[in-house]
């Protein structure tokens, strides 16, 4: 495993989750968009053009990716909840980073980040036990319930600042 690539590890979907990481999810999710402003603050505009690694993201991608990512994964957590085992769509993140919005200003997106994840995050607050037990399809994983894909989302999230900090040093 490159460990540019992956700073934290990958995350193992079918490892145990308990409700106390699930807990630590939701937290982790909460407190993302300040930890990913105070991640950037200080950046100068070529470090935030500079990849994370050889062949990677510039931060600057990282950066309008997350929020791409997890507008993808909170639309996939309200069809879990109000479908039937949803069979989610699955997106090309490579080519969404090569969009010409990916190299916009990071302010619109880190204000996008802050919104999202209030909403997010009061959602998954909301749920009962047997909510966090709702599948979807997800033609890669197979079927996923939601407790252990809010795992996936905050690893995700740290994943990503890991990769801002190879650049921030």
């Amino acid at each position: 495993m490159n460990p540019l690539a992956y700073p934290i590890g990958k995350f193992d979907l079918s490892a145990p989750f308990s409700v106390a990481d699930r807990h630590a999810a939701v937290q982790d999710i909460a407190t993302l968009p300040a930890r990913f402003r105070a991640a950037v603050a200080s950046l100068t505009g070529t470090q935030l053009d500079t990849p994370y690694r050889p062949g990677g993201w510039t931060v600057r991608q990282v950066v309008h990716h997350v929020p791409d990512s997890h507008l993808n994964a909170y639309v996939r957590f309200k069809l879990a909840l109000t479908e039937d085992r949803p069979t989610i769509k699955p997106y090309e993140e490579q080519l969404w980073a090569e969009l010409p919005d990916s190299r916009l200003p990071i302010e619109p997106s880190l204000m996008l980040l802050e919104g999202l994840h209030t909403r997010w995050t009061a959602l998954l607050e909301s749920l009962t036990e047997a909510q966090w037990q709702r599948p979807l399809h997800h033609p890669a994983l197979g079927e996923v319930v939601l407790h252990p894909y809010a795992g996936l989302y905050a690893w995700h999230g740290r994943h990503h600042l890991a990769h801002v900090g190879l650049v921030a040093g």
